[in-house]
């Protein structure tokens, strides 16, 4: 069977076999086919026929050098450009993937061929995810307490051996240069992967730019006050920005019980009844030293919900050791500049017992750092945000213990819902579901049964 067509500027005679596909092209002139032009087509058995090419080397030959390929493999190299990944190494891995699709083909239909392998594998997955979970939370919880005994022992510091916020703050990020170890010792960056470091700069500069003005309003605020503001902010922030900035959303549950907690940050928050009913004239000055000072704990809660979702951005890229480093050395550089700004007098620590307050200081800080930090591998901002929110009412219980003041019924009620939001967000994530196990199932045996493995 013989046929003829006409495409673009080319006249193509092909003739079709039942095993074989054979066809010449004449490039020449449109409608103007050259007299003489013969074309011969190997029959079976003559000499040449075995040689044709088959369907199966023609599919093989427009696989590796059609256009749609290359396409695809320029869009996907440039998404690792600042990665670790090898294209060479890659290339090289390739057969040995693809030879082992049919084992893990033969596994799936194993693991399909019984449920209960099916089922052993979904519970292996949900142990190994839950207790991860846990991990992650354990150390929410331990960052909580640990900021929550920052806030006492920066408050006793103030009030009982005269030591200023922010050169606590200096006395802090000099001690915790030492972090320096830890990327050397895993030979990694000091200042971040090639390709990141602008924006591990940026992190280390939002996240001291914060403790700067969080320390800095305790100055003209008291540190109640100014920790839950700067928290509230933070919170509220990180969600809004997350979104913005990574397009990364809170589910309706988790949304509903961050929302709890702010309301219960606004009842710590709200004014006694004797700032409320004060009849007296108020100073200009003490207003506006309180104002400055409010300003100062939202605008670094701003920075802190900037530095939170930049180092979750940088989850894959950068460890916790060397962000610790980062935010050490900014530390050194800022708090300095802040003292500077602000006038506040340089205080040394007199004693063993004034030293030794900086220093429980100091392992606080590092102890919150880490567990924060640690979280934001695996979770959203906002919820590592409304985790820490513990540490108001865990600060109001030391300061009862330390320097007894009876606090009023609105802080009483804040700190309640406080310690229940972030009890039921704890119990959502880390406790099982029946309905999402039997959905994970239905979905791992969809798979199975898919074709595309």
């Amino acid at each position: 069977m013989e046929s003829t067509h006409l495409l673009g500027g080319s006249k193509k005679r092909v003739k079709i076999h039942p095993h074989t596909v054979t066809a010449k092209y004449a490039t020449h002139t449109p409608y103007a086919p050259q007299p003489g032009v013969h074309t011969h087509f190997p029959q079976p058995g003559d000499d040449g026929y075995d040689d044709a090419p088959s369907f199966e080397d023609f599919g093989s030959f427009l696989e590796e050098t059609s256009d749609r390929k290359q396409l695809t493999e320029s869009r996907k190299w440039p998404l690792t450009l600042f990665g670790s990944k090898d294209k060479d190494k890659d290339t090289s891995n390739r057969p040995q993937a693809a030879g082992g699709g049919e084992g893990s083909q033969g596994g799936a239909k194993a693991a399909k061929g019984s449920g209960k392998g099916v089922g052993e594998q979904l519970a292996s997955f949900g142990e190994a995810s839950v207790s991860a979970s846990r991990l992650t939370w354990v150390g929410l919880l331990g960052a909580a307490l640990a900021h929550g005994c920052l806030i006492v022992l920066t408050r006793v510091a103030s009030e009982r051996f005269s030591l200023g916020p922010l050169f606590l703050l200096l006395v802090r990020s000099i001690v915790q240069l030492l972090s320096v170890i830890v990327p050397l010792h895993r030979g990694e960056n000091l200042f971040g992967p090639e390709g990141y470091r602008l924006r591990l700069l940026c992190y280390g500069v939002t996240y001291s730019l914060s403790l700067c003005c969080a320390y800095a309003s305790l100055t003209f605020v008291s540190p109640g006050n100014g920790t839950t503001t700067w928290r509230l902010a933070t919170t509220a922030l990180s969600a809004t920005l997350a979104f913005l900035l990574l397009e990364e959303r809170l589910g309706l549950a988790d949304g509903i019980t961050i929302a709890a907690g702010l309301c219960g940050l606004g009842l710590v928050l709200l004014p006694t009844v004797d700032e409320s009913n004060s009849d007296s004239p108020t100073d200009p000055v003490v207003f506006w030293r309180g104002a400055f000072g409010w300003s100062l704990s939202a605008l670094a809660g701003l920075w802190m919900a900037l530095a939170l979702v930049g180092y979750r951005s940088l989850k894959e890229r950068v460890g916790v050791g060397t962000a610790l480093f980062t935010v050490s050395w900014t530390g050194c550089l800022l708090a300095p500049a802040s003292l500077a700004l602000l006038q506040e007098g340089w205080s040394w620590p007199m004693s063993a017992p004034a030293w030794g307050l900086v220093l429980g200081l100091v392992a606080c800080s590092v102890a919150a750092f880490l567990g924060m930090t640690h979280a934001l591998t695996r979770l959203h901002p906002a919820l590592v945000s409304a985790s820490q929110s513990l540490e108001v009412p865990i600060s109001m219980l030391l300061h009862l213990a330390v320097l007894p003041v009876a606090p009023t019924a609105p802080e009483v009620v804040g700190n309640v819902m406080v310690v229940l939001s972030v009890g039921w967000l704890v119990a959502m994530k880390l406790l099982p579901s029946r309905g999402g196990s039997r959905r994970q199932r239905e979905e791992y045996e969809e798979i199975l049964d898919s074709p595309i493995k």
